[in-house]
């Protein structure tokens, strides 16, 4: 049975950590992430997980453990933020490349210069392909049913690589929201015992990890890489549909909201969905066709899929936390138009940067895009395809 609590989404995060009880976990605080190391830490001392916690130096030191510990065969998880997850640059790679099932909470944060603690989404998209999969969250308790499905996702032999899961700083982390947490034992027996794979530690079967490849192989390893990479989506449903029957709530790839049969649409990840939801229906009581697509599965992205579900609409809006300097459109909506471009007949497309360093996202932001995109489908053109909306004048 399901218990309900009133927690912020760091809270949930932790006490997901805590139902999975991990064998170890490395950390280095980082606003708006601490609070889930610290909370997690709190359980270690009071004896209620079994986790050899790791306090290090830096993040960078943090991923490091990590990766030996899983590669010694453990299960394995962290948390971090914004620059914590760009100094584990290097890092993120080698535990992909490793193909070492880790499993990382990233509460997003503007990234540095200037210095900025709030929320946006630059951290998670700087690190966007580095090969570990990346779940979003729009809420809290999505944020809680993800950490727990992406041990079972990352730690499926089929996959076997690191996952992080995404969610707002502060709107998400540190907001109070109703949650449903499901009993340990559901959850003991959803994720099921951790199966070691070439650890480290059996001494009967000694292995080496790491080893230099040069040009006669490099490619092959990679390659081989990517091919696990096309299974993670059927791993992702997979997992999905199990999480479904223990718990009643239901995941895709991504959420699809009043789009079937939309002439309009916007594509948006994490807590800006919710009050973009809000402002669909006010257009549907008007009498316009307003949609929404919210990924949730954002590495690897699934281009096809999200393809198809858009390809009807006549145009489309997509927002972006962070933008893609030197790229000239936000990252998302530079995955959107690639999972378009193969159809001859398909909506235009325009770009909108939003909520960079933690700048709300209001109604009325929602309200002007829509309005836009209503105008576009009547006209047929776009005056600009790339605007940052909310800037102050």
């Amino acid at each position: 049975m399901a218990k309900i609590v009133a927690a912020t989404g760091n809270e949930a995060v932790a006490n997901a950590f805590m139902q999975v009880n991990p064998d170890v976990s490395a950390a280095y605080p980082i606003t708006p992430a601490t609070d889930i190391m610290q909370r997690f830490t709190s359980f270690v001392s009071n004896g209620k997980v079994k986790t050899e916690m790791i306090l290090v130096e830096s993040e960078h030191s943090a991923m490091s453990a990590c990766i030996g510990a899983s590669a010694a065969g453990g299960r394995v998880m962290t948390a971090t933020s914004s620059q914590g997850l760009a100094l584990m640059w290097e890092m993120l790679f080698i535990a992909s490349g490793l193909r070492l099932p880790i499993i990382m909470c990233v509460v997003n944060r503007a990234l540095s210069a200037p210095l900025n603690i709030h929320g946006d989404h630059s951290d998670a998209m700087g690190a966007r392909d580095s090969g570990w999969i990346q779940l979003w969250s729009e809420n809290a308790q999505e944020a809680y049913d993800n950490i727990i499905q992406a041990f079972r996702i990352g730690e499926h032999l089929d996959i076997r690589l690191p996952v992080m899961v995404c969610l707002d700083g502060f709107i998400i982390s540190h907001s109070i929201e109703r949650i449903e947490y499901l009993e340990d034992g559901e959850v003991a027996n959803f994720i099921g015992n951790f199966k070691e794979l070439n650890p480290l530690l059996d001494m009967e079967h000694p292995v080496s990890y790491g080893p230099l490849i040069l040009p006669d192989y490099y490619m092959e390893f990679r390659k081989a890489q990517d091919e696990v990479e096309s299974k993670v989506s059927m791993v992702v449903l997979e997992a999905a549909k199990d999480f479904e029957k223990i718990s009643g709530r239901k995941y895709g790839l991504f959420e699809t909201y009043r789009l079937d049969d939309a002439e309009i649409g916007i594509v948006i990840l994490n807590s800006a969905a919710g009050t973009s939801k809000d402002t669909i229906d006010e257009f549907r009581n008007r009498g316009i066709k307003a949609g929404l697509l919210k990924p949730r599965l954002y590495r690897p992205f699934p281009y096809e899929k999200i393809g198809e579900v858009l390809k009807h609409l006549k145009a489309v809006c997509v927002l972006d936390r962070a933008d893609a300097f030197g790229g000239s459109y936000g990252p998302v909506f530079i995955d959107i138009a690639t999972s378009l471009y193969p159809y001859k007949e398909k909506p235009i497309l325009i770009n909108k940067i939003y909520g960079l360093g933690g700048r709300d996202y209001l109604p009325e932001h929602a309200e002007h895009v829509l309005n836009e995109l209503a105008e576009i489908a009547k006209t047929g053109k776009a005056d600009t395809v790339k605007e940052y909306i909310g800037v102050r004048g």
